[in-house]
């Protein structure tokens, strides 16, 4: 699907429908993931909206991969940030752009897969490493802050094929149960949600059985050893990359940010059967991902949720404003076409991502949920454009 669809799609979730069709008041915010691309791009994104004071009306902040990175710094730092009596926080620069800033000027990926070949520990626990010692140290879930916003990392359960969920009340996995008030670490969960396949997953944690509790409903059919101790966790994207599930059942706001890739172009698909098997599962992510995106879309012009999307590959001409920002499409495309990876990226290339995810958010914003909002902004590094 091309990622130019502006207009702000019911997404039918695996498990439970309750609340799907009758959503209470909040507004939620999704991050999908992309690597440092999103990262980034969703990092431009919260910077206009911490400006138009939607960070503080924020009830959920659903994440996945790369979008996790940057909901977890933002919600270790939620209570640094200084917010005023119009929602306005004062310290988002200090607090969130430049420490994310700071890990995006660093390649974690290469030294993760080297270390976890010729040393002992896995690749998944060497990127854990780089997000403790980079942005994290020893917080864990309990250092998110209370209710509201509550912060969702989503990964997804190789075992059970379900989303599985990382929050300060609970974690959880709709085929096991729940744990109360976990302790994992923060590094842990967004490295789980983060743990690219092939190279950077799975992703091994061990859990105490006796920390789950069942409700008893029959969907809770694998509330048993070894899977409440042994959990073999993967990308959070491989379920969900936009983050949609746990925000899409509950809030009647959506606010969604797409920084996800695209299936690349083969002209000459290679036919030896890992090679190939590669290439059909790339097919079948891509269509599940642009389903989800036409969905949600497709919602908001129904009226079924209020909200707005914005992408990565969207064409700001679209929203029909026309005091956009000014980001020509060709240049955007080039950001857009940044590989998923965890890989260093230049000054320049993190201030032209972090102003993309700005300009569009605004017009997003601007045309579908504050269009009484007439003032353009300025972009964040106004000499570097996009």
């Amino acid at each position: 699907m091309p990622d130019t669809l502006a207009a702000p799609v019911t997404v039918v979730a695996t498990g439970s429908t309750d609340g799907l069709d009758h959503p209470k008041p909040g507004i939620a915010l999704c991050l999908s993931g992309g690597g440092y691309r999103a990262m980034l791009f969703h990092l431009g994104a919260l910077w206009r909206l911490a400006e138009l004071g939607y960070l503080a009306k924020l009830d959920r902040v659903s994440s996945v991969s790369g979008g996790s990175i940057t909901a977890a710094v933002l919600g270790l730092k939620w209570a640094r940030l200084g917010f005023d009596a119009h929602g306005i926080p004062a310290r988002f620069t200090a607090e969130v752009v430049e420490p994310i800033r700071q890990l995006a000027g660093k390649t974690i990926d290469e030294g993760a897969i080297i270390g976890g070949i010729f040393m002992p520990g896995s690749i998944a626990d060497k990127v854990t490493e780089a997000y403790r010692k980079h942005l994290f140290g020893n917080a864990t879930l309990q250092d998110l802050p209370a209710d509201p916003p509550r912060f969702v990392i989503n990964a997804t359960n190789v075992q059970t094929g379900s989303l599985f969920r990382f929050s300060r009340p609970f974690i959880a996995d709709y085929r096991l149960g729940t744990i109360p008030n976990p302790r994992v670490e923060l590094a842990v969960a967004v490295a789980a949600s983060s743990a690219f396949p092939p190279v950077l997953s799975p992703m091994r944690i061990e859990l105490e059985a006796s920390a789950w509790t069942a409700s008893g409903l029959p969907h809770e059919d694998l509330h048993r050893e070894p899977f409440l101790t042994d959990v073999v966790l993967t990308d959070g994207g491989v379920y969900d990359n936009l983050g949609l599930e746990t925000a899409w059942k509950k809030y009647q706001t959506v606010l969604v940010s797409n920084g996800g890739g695209k299936m690349s172009e083969e002209a000459e698909p290679k036919g030896d059967w890992a090679r190939h098997a590669l290439r059909i599962n790339e097919i079948i992510d891509n269509q599940v991902r642009s389903l989800r995106a036409r969905q949600v879309i497709g919602s908001f012009d129904a009226g079924k949720r209020e909200g707005t999307y914005w992408g990565v590959r969207t064409n700001i001409a679209d929203y029909g404003l026309a005091d956009a920002l000014p980001c020509p499409f060709d240049k955007t495309m080039v950001l857009a076409e940044i590989k998923t990876r965890l890989k260093r990226l230049d000054a320049d290339v993190q201030e032209r991502l972090i102003n993309w995810g700005y300009a569009v958010c605004d017009a997003a914003m601007r045309r579908h949920v504050e269009p009484g909002t007439t003032a353009r902004p300025a972009l964040p590094y106004p000499n570097r454009g996009v």
